[in-house]
């Protein structure tokens, strides 16, 4: 399965860092994290799904097709 988005609820993201010391290439942390624009998601599908299912506040959803 391909993945076809990412994103962070920023609502429930507490910006611990996780997720861009997982997957660095696709996640940036600020206030809030946020995915980079323009990453082809499929070349790191397993980081995006290690950061999503590590991440406390549960904040990262992604979709397949």
């Amino acid at each position: 399965m391909a993945i076809t988005s990412v994103w962070v609820n920023e609502e429930d993201c507490t910006a611990c860092g996780l997720c861009e010391e997982t997957c660095p290439e696709v996640f940036e942390v600020g206030e809030v994290a946020h995915v980079k624009d323009g990453v082809d998601l499929n070349i790191y599908e397993t980081e995006i799904k290690e950061a999503a299912d590590g991440c406390p506040a549960e904040a990262i959803g992604y979709e397949e097709e």
